[in-house]
């Protein structure tokens, strides 16, 4: 069950090697946000100016800065969305440090694997953080409209999105791109239950900062067991 692989990957929290992990992977991910919202608001400060002359009022001051504060609102706001991306672009940072420690202590039997090159997970994970993002500009329509059930179409888009870079990430050290995806394909509904898993608490802030790795090890606990199955 897909609720059993995410309380595996909970479980192990305690473990040093990999709460070592999940440290290093909360503070690149809030630094990632951090950075973000600095970017934009540096943007705002440039673009805003401090002071414009409205028709009979006159001088109007602290524009920027009213603009500045109103943007980290709204950031606070936007960053269940912008978790999502984050969550692709720095998944390749972690990888084969949380499947290392997931398949050392519950899939100890395996042989090694040659790691995947850190640089091809990485351009993987941007590429794939710009397709989240577009998807989600195109599907932004679509959330406006959809009223009380925008959660849920937000959940299920990004659930997919998800599903697929973690699986196809995880099943790929071991079984190669090609197969990677046959499996996909095969167990998609459930691959993509998977990832809406991950995609609801990475809607919830501070919490979503563990997601990006708990996402990994859960999906190494997937992927093996729908090995098994297919074996």
């Amino acid at each position: 069950m897909i609720l059993g692989d995410f309380l595996r990957a909970v479980g192990q929290m305690g473990d040093p090697r990999f709460s070592r992990v999940l440290g290093w992977g909360v503070l690149v991910t809030l630094a990632l946000l951090v950075t973000v919202t600095a970017g934009f608001l540096g943007l705002i400060n440039w673009l805003v100016p401090e002071t414009f002359t409205l028709p009979w009022v006159g001088e109007v001051g602290g524009v920027d800065v009213a603009a500045s504060w109103a943007f980290v609102l709204a950031m606070l706001v936007g960053s269940v969305f912008l978790m999502v991306p984050v969550a692709s672009a720095c998944t390749g940072l972690f990888l084969e440090s949380v499947v290392d420690a997931v398949e050392d202590r519950h899939y100890d039997w395996l042989p090694p694997v040659t790691p995947l090159p850190l640089w091809d997970v990485l351009v993987d994970g941007v590429n794939f953080a710009g397709v989240v993002i577009a998807v989600n500009l195109l599907a932004l329509v679509v959330y406006l409209f959809s009223g009380p059930f925008a959660p849920f179409v937000f959940w299920s888009v990004n659930g997919y999105l998800l599903g697929r870079e973690y699986f196809t990430l995880v099943a790929q050290r071991r079984q190669g791109r090609d197969r990677a995806r046959a499996l996909r394909r095969r167990h998609g509904v459930t691959v993509w239950a998977a990832g809406v898993m991950m995609a609801i608490p990475l809607s919830v802030p501070l919490v979503n900062l563990l997601i990006p790795v708990l996402g990994v090890a859960t999906f190494t606990h997937l992927v093996h067991r729908l090995e098994r199955r297919a074996a």
